[in-house]
């Protein structure tokens, strides 16, 4: 018998579209069932050990039995303002202007609802995007544009628009002028720009500092004016705390406060002890290089191994992932993959102009990245 919603409820399936990995069940069946076993390549999911410092801190504040603080304790926001800056050249930055959340991605989901934003207004994500910026757009009942040009928008002032760099799933990266024109346009138009970079620490092409990837935040874009801007940073990536959900906000001190007050009312609070490791992965570097590294490492093996197996690789001068075509409908080359027992995203899962291409993660260890490589020689 099947369940009806109430006259007065819609319900998620017509609000929402189907969670993509859910897709995948039948090219991860096929996968497994390859004699060396499966290779997961299709999510960003680090594999490597979190920070032995960042584990140490976690137990020692185990004990602590009390509410933490939603806006976090002094010391995390302290770390964050100073990571933001030694890392990422963010300057002007106060205390009083980053959030604490419970994983980037709960706090995109939610931002629309949480900033206010009326229903019907326009939210722009990118061409190629996270999936959910498209869900954070459709929870609080907004239209969507997919739109990596400003003329594409016309003379319709968007509520917010949504910016990825460097981009999942494809890797590129917005440049300092391409950045400043966004903010310009923000300004003018009296929008909200939500930047992504969670990836900004993961670089590879850029030969010069000045060429680095850049946060919206950075005085170089927004002349060191944060009015309208939010970045979204996590630790998932390069300091391995996915498990941990441990990212911020940061940007419009005013519109930080508006968020603030939402996640108070909704308990929204980062545990103690999460806060705790986030100042131990916050206070060093050393780690975050070295992580970096072994991700520079695995791309090369298979780039190496995509280039022998005819594949063109395009973009994915940053971030996680190599975004790869063989010029055939992706889910033909999902298929392809998982007969070598390798698990690949389909370019579907990021809007129409992925639709020829592949997700390619870094995530795996270094034996599995080698045994990708190996396997990929026989598509060759």
């Amino acid at each position: 018998m099947t369940r009806r919603s109430p006259a007065f409820r819609t319900p998620a399936a017509e609000r929402l579209p189907a969670f993509p990995w859910d897709t995948l069940a039948e090219a991860t069946q096929r996968a497994a069932a390859h004699p060396d076993g499966m290779i997961n390549l299709s999510v960003g999911t680090p594999v490597d050990d979190v920070p032995p410092n960042v584990q140490l801190a976690l137990a020692e504040a185990a004990w602590q039995p009390g509410y933490p603080p939603t806006e976090g304790s002094a010391e995390l926001r302290e770390a964050i303002v100073a990571a933001m800056a030694r890392r990422f050249g963010v300057t002007g930055l106060s205390e009083d202007a980053v959030v604490p959340v419970i994983g980037t991605k709960e706090a995109i989901a939610s931002l629309p609802m949480d900033l206010g934003i009326h229903a019907d207004s326009l939210v722009v994500i990118p061409e190629l995007a996270y999936p959910t910026y498209e869900v954070s757009a459709k929870l609080a009942g907004c239209r969507v544009l997919r739109a990596d040009s400003l003329l594409k928008l016309g003379p319709e002032t968007p509520a917010l628009i949504y910016l990825n760099s460097p981009a999942n799933p494809h890797g590129a990266v917005l440049g300092v002028e391409h950045l400043r024109k966004v903010v310009d346009f923000a300004r003018q138009r009296d929008c909200i720009v939500v930047s992504d970079e969670c990836y900004l620490g993961l670089g590879w092409e850029a030969t010069e500092v000045a060429d680095a990837p850049v946060s919206i935040l950075d005085p170089r874009v927004c002349d060191g004016d944060h009015r309208n801007l939010i970045a979204v940073h996590s630790l998932s990536k390069t300091s391995n705390m996915a498990s941990y959900r441990a990212g911020w906000l940061a940007g419009d001190q005013q519109l930080m406060a508006e968020i603030l007050g939402i996640r108070k009312h909704a308990g929204g609070m980062v545990p103690g002890p999460i806060q705790h490791a986030m100042i131990a992965a916050l206070s060093s570097d050393d780690f975050e290089t070295l992580q970096r590294q072994r991700y520079r490492e695995r791309r090369e093996v298979l780039l190496a191994g995509l280039d022998a197996a005819g594949f063109t690789v395009e973009h994915s001068e940053a971030g996680l992932y190599i975004w790869a075509t063989e010029g055939r409908d992706a889910w033909e080359t999902v298929d392809r993959f998982a007969e070598l027992g390798i698990l690949v995203a389909p370019g579907h899962f990021y809007g129409p102009a992925g639709a020829q291409h592949v997700r390619v993660g870094l995530t795996a260890s270094d034996e599995q990245i080698a045994k990708v490589a190996r396997r990929l020689a026989e598509l060759g």
